[in-house]
């Protein structure tokens, strides 16, 4: 589940795009059905919305059809007070012919009412409707719905085709108005080396935020011999990776524990697309999202000499041999790093150079935080 932002308003994912392709293919399965097949029917996607739903449907529909697009437009009548409509776009001869009207959601019924009337004065031999979405608790008229998609609450929905004020078309999930999220949630990201915890110590103070580290939970839970913790030293004293799903829990409890929060610094989690993914759902529950990825972008050299200064006095092993660290970067680079092309969609991704005094690359990253 995922929460985004259109214009002025926050919207949740409602609807998955795997979901919406099993409704399309059993809508046109069952029209398929009910088509006789020496027949050619006409398939009408009343536009802007339709285009969407309409393409994929003609694309499952196993069998000859037409398509054509119309939409409703108003124009003045012979006197001052007609609002007469029309349908722009009818340009074949449908004397006769099956027309089968393609919706993206129907609610109150009234302009399909219309456009029903404007199609049954042009002597069709049968019209029927198919509809991606119905919402029945709000649905007025006694026009028969010949096929339904899946029936919806009356909520204020956008994507696959829908917009709000016309943006949100090009989402593939359908998404539901929700409240604005209440917490500031950064990731905070880069290599090995790059300054995140020293970064992270500063911003959560400024912005008064809970700093979630990855490195810091385990140790918690190891050294406290919680059920997360013993299962996770399970795993790693067998030499495996410890599994997704048992990194994701401990970071839900981090976050449950501190439920009245500003905000999450997540630094060192997520590593891998799953996780974000999970992250994301587990945050849109809650009616939150995260705010942004920001990267600190430093030059590889640059961070080996440094992790070669620090392993001087850390004492961290890994810190004193160059091969091990540049094996690091391997592994950052390869598996890590594809975060920022799953941010980068969500239009989340900022990257931040990193190269600087500690209130340098501070002040940058405070002038990315003040925008989330």
């Amino acid at each position: 589940m995922k929460i985004t932002r259109i214009h002025d308003l926050y919207f949740k994912e409602f609807i998955p795009s795997d979901e919406i392709t099993s409704i399309v293919k059993n809508l046109a399965r069952q029209v398929e059905s009910d088509i006789d097949k020496n027949e050619v029917p006409i398939f009408v996607g009343i536009l802007n919305g339709c285009f969407v739903f309409a393409a994929d449907f003609i694309r499952e529909y196993n069998g000859n059809c037409e398509v054509s697009f119309v939409k409703l437009a108003s124009y003045n009548g012979t006197s001052s007070t007609e609002n007469v409509k029309k349908l722009v776009g009818i340009n074949e001869d449908l004397t006769g012919r099956t027309v089968i009207i393609l919706e993206d959601i129907i609610d109150t019924g009234t302009t399909l009412q219309e456009i029903y009337t404007i199609f049954r004065s042009h002597n069709v031999k049968e019209l029927k409707i198919v509809t991606l979405f119905f919402k029945p608790d709000v649905y007025k008229k006694e026009l028969p719905i010949n096929y339904i998609g899946k029936n919806i609450d009356d909520k204020f929905i956008v994507g696959y085709g829908l917009d709000y004020n016309e943006l949100g078309r090009n989402l593939p999930s359908i998404y539901q108005l929700t409240t604005q999220p209440k917490m500031k949630n950064i990731v905070l990201f880069g290599p090995p080396g790059a300054g995140k915890g020293t970064q992270a110590t500063v911003l959560k103070d400024t912005y008064n935020l809970i700093h979630i580290s990855t490195g810091d939970v385990f140790r918690y839970n190891i050294k406290n011999q919680t059920e997360l913790g013993l299962l996770a030293k399970k795993y790693m004293d067998e030499g495996d990776l410890v599994p997704d799903e048992v990194t994701i829990n401990m970071l839900k409890a981090e976050v449950e524990k501190n439920a009245n929060a500003n905000g999450f610094i997540f630094d060192g989690f997520p590593r891998t697309e799953d996780q974000a993914v999970a992250l994301d759902a587990f945050l849109a529950e809650k009616g939150e999202r995260i705010n942004g990825m920001v990267a600190l972008e430093v030059p590889e050299d640059l961070l080996v000499e440094r992790l070669l200064e620090r392993g001087k006095t850390s004492g961290r092993t890994d810190d004193t041999d160059e091969s091990k660290i540049r094996n690091r970067f391997n592994e950052y680079n390869t598996k890590t790093a594809i975060l920022k092309d799953f941010y980068e969609a969500q239009g989340n991704y900022f990257g931040i150079n990193g190269v600087g005094s500690i209130e340098e690359i501070t002040a940058r990253l405070s002038e990315v935080f003040d925008t989330l």
